[in-house]
């Protein structure tokens, strides 16, 4: 008995009421949350691994892309795409060891 609230009876079912108004104050903590910018968001891992793979695909990609245009403009065709190639990719690798070395 003294694990049970005072004044409740066992035998009598929850009151509607009640959960009507659990429902309700949950629904404007969560309102109140959005409101203030607390709102629980994704998950830190996955925010860093969305992070890490954007550096990887953003440095080789752009790296290949400016390559390619540099090259057709000036007719220097595999230099400039393969140099730029490889120095964006390792520009998104710099990029992860930074993001890896910072404090949290």
């Amino acid at each position: 008995m003294a694990e049970e609230e005072p004044g409740q009876d066992p035998k009598l079912p929850p009151d509607a009421r009640l959960d009507a108004l659990d429902q309700r104050l949950e629904r404007a903590q969560r309102e109140e949350a959005v409101r203030t910018g607390k709102a629980p968001s994704a998950d830190a891992n996955e925010q860093l691994g969305q992070r890490v793979l954007s550096y990887l695909i953003g440095g080789l990609l752009g790296g290949t892309l400016i390559g390619w245009v540099l090259d057709r403009l000036l007719g220097t065709w595999p230099m400039l795409f393969i140099t730029l190639m490889v120095l964006g990719t390792a520009g998104g690798f710099w990029s992860i060891i930074k993001l890896s070395m910072k404090k949290k």
